[in-house]
């Protein structure tokens, strides 16, 4: 038995059915390559997307405030400066190490469907699927919120800070403003780029653009007063001024009016909403257990079994190279077809978590890799479960639009956090100074493939599939390193080979995060990122088979390791984050 407790919530082993999915649309935009060095620290440390929201979680722990505390700071200042990837208008996965009890909790704070969600959502009157264009942009996109009930939740658990205080900084902000960062400007001209519409729909277009049209340029200072009485509301009455009243009005009003389809969120839908205290997904991998979430998120299962997998090979001996990289992707492949098969909303389907970590399973994968010769697109496999797959395939990717905050205050509590609102820009509605999820197009839009239902549709209540993975990497009973990215599915990949290359490797976590990536997530090609040394491995991976593809990959991992009495926080050089610590 581990030395570290954890909460359970009930789990059914089953399974699900679907099929390995396309690939994702392009990630978000970067910004280009900042280096950074590691941070270190003897006290606390945070790591988050932007310096200004680094700063605002600095300053809480610096006056003695915890972990949850922080988590509060840092996301709401997120959705200020941050606004296109985060905020109180989406959902979060987080872990938690509460050091005083030695347990690790974790927290589903995914949005929800609306209770009169039907699996037809996404289809029009011919039965085919909506536009992905017109399916990402509108209120028939938008789930209910999660980020308030969770912050409210933690707070109650976790807090010493005074709530409202925990506001203060970002109305400030808000009010004061703000000078618009190269990436929320670059994020903003994308959307006229891909035709995204940003500047379309009323309050964003006021927001992010000038009065002549033109979008915003980074330096730009930026106020805004609605979202800081909108935070002034919340700091003097709590989260249930969100999901009752005024606010919770506002926001089922803005998503009727821009909905293109009947039974959007409701009142009593908001009212309802609750935060879900899951299991934790814990996979031994050499002498650590690496924690993630489980379902609704496929992101700790398929870390999990990437791990499982490669534990069977010595990557170390390997050499960071083409072979390691090869066998990463084999494993990947394999890792993913379960995911596609058999991960979803929990609440709805049986998910065979425990046959999916199995380890005799994980070796009987592992022996399918060829260490000379890539294999086809890979086929799930038959972990042990209870019940046959009665599903049809999911064909949906997830969309990057996310951000990752990794903690640890000075009593020894620690969070890994992934929060989101979809794709950037979410569903592109502004209401109260904020923007709303578009993470109902995590679902599938097509529910049926034939006969059978897809395992990943449309359900009221229902919480969509995500690839999310904060991890709380443990070791000897306590938390050794927290990780986390944004990314859509390509988090999975990023969160397991920096993990790798700082368990197996002894990487510092800056250079572990700086490695130029390399993955697979079953599709057609492999992808290797272009202008590092991942790039190198080109010519050999093909000689091996692969059709690789190298490009941007626009990571934003964040990382705190936790080594000899010391805090070495990291921040990916692809984003604008900054670890800060003392």
């Amino acid at each position: 038995m581990r030395p570290f407790a954890s909460t359970i919530a009930a789990l059914s082993i089953g399974a699900i059915a679907g099929a390995a999915y396309a690939q994702d649309p392009a990630p978000e935009y970067g910004y280009g390559w900042e280096d950074k060095d590691s941070v270190t620290g003897t006290e606390f440390m945070v790591s988050a997307a932007n310096p200004v929201a680094a700063k605002a979680g600095y300053d809480v722990l610096a006056a003695g405030g915890t972990a949850a505390d922080a988590m509060i700071a840092v996301q709401l200042m997120l959705n200020l400066v941050e606004p296109q990837s985060s905020g109180i208008g989406g959902g979060a996965f987080m872990l938690y190490w509460d050091a005083s009890s030695k347990t690790l909790n974790t927290f589903d704070a995914r949005e929800s469907a609306p209770e009169k969600a039907t699996p037809e959502r996404f289809l029009n009157a011919e039965g085919e699927k909506m536009p992905f264009g017109e399916a990402i942009s509108g209120g028939q996109a938008v789930g209910v919120p999660g980020i308030l009930r969770l912050m409210e939740v933690t707070h109650n658990l976790y807090g010493k800070k005074d709530w409202a205080s925990l506001f203060q900084s970002t109305i400030e902000q808000a009010e004061s403003g703000f000078e618009v960062s190269p990436r929320m400007a670059n994020s903003i001209q994308s959307t006229i780029d891909r035709e995204r519409l940003l500047d379309v729909f009323p309050g964003a277009k006021e927001y992010f653009f000038n009065e002549d049209g033109s979008p915003l340029t980074d330096g730009t200072l930026l106020k805004n007063p609605e979202f800081a009485e909108t935070l002034r509301i919340l700091a003097e009455q709590g989260a249930n001024a969100f999901y009752h009243g005024p606010i919770a009005e506002d926001i089922v009003a803005a998503v009727d009016a821009t909905s293109k389809v009947e039974n959007n969120i409701t009142l009593e839908d908001m009212a309802a909403y609750r935060v879900k205290i899951r299991p934790a997904v814990c996979a031994e991998y050499r002498e650590y257990d690496v924690c993630g979430m489980g379902p609704p998120t496929s992101g700790g299962l398929t870390i999990g079994q990437i791990l499982g997998i490669l534990g069977n090979f010595d990557l170390k001996g390997t050499g960071w190279n083409a072979e390691l990289a090869h066998l990463y992707a084999e494993a990947a492949k394999l890792a993913y077809a379960d995911r596609a098969l058999y991960m979803a909303d929990s609440d709805f389907v049986d998910v065979p978590v425990k046959g999916l970590l199995d380890k005799d399973y994980l070796k009987l994968r592992s022996e399918m890799i060829d260490p000379e010769e890539a294999s086809d697109k890979r086929q799930a496999g038959e972990p042990p479960r209870d019940h046959s797959a009665l599903f049809a395939p999911s064909q949906n990717p997830d969309r990057p639009g996310t951000s990752h905050i990794v903690i640890r205050d000075q009593y020894g509590n620690a969070l890994s956090m992934t929060t989101t609102i979809e794709t950037f820009f979410g569903s592109r509605v502004f209401v109260r100074g904020f923007l709303l999820n578009n993470e109902l197009t995590d679902f599938d839009r097509v529910p049926k493939d034939g006969d059978r239902w897809v395992a990943n549709r449309v359900e009221g209540g229902k919480r969509p599939r995500s690839s999310m993975s904060p991890t709380i990497v443990m070791k000897d009973g306590e938390p050794y390193l927290l990780i986390g990215s944004p990314g859509g599915s390509r988090i999975i990949n990023y969160v397991a080979k920096t993990i790798i290359a700082i368990l197996d490797w002894d990487m510092d976590p800056q250079d572990a995060i700086e490695t130029g990536h390399f993955g697979h997530r079953n599709g057609s090609s492999m992808e290797v990122e272009q202008e590092t040394a991942a790039a190198d491995f080109v010519d050999t991976l093909e000689g091996k088979g692969h059709e690789v593809n190298a490009g941007d990959l626009n990571s934003g991992l964040h990382a705190i390791l936790i080594k000899d009495g010391q805090l070495i926080g990291a921040a990916d050089p692809r984003r604008e984050g900054v670890a800060l610590g003392q």
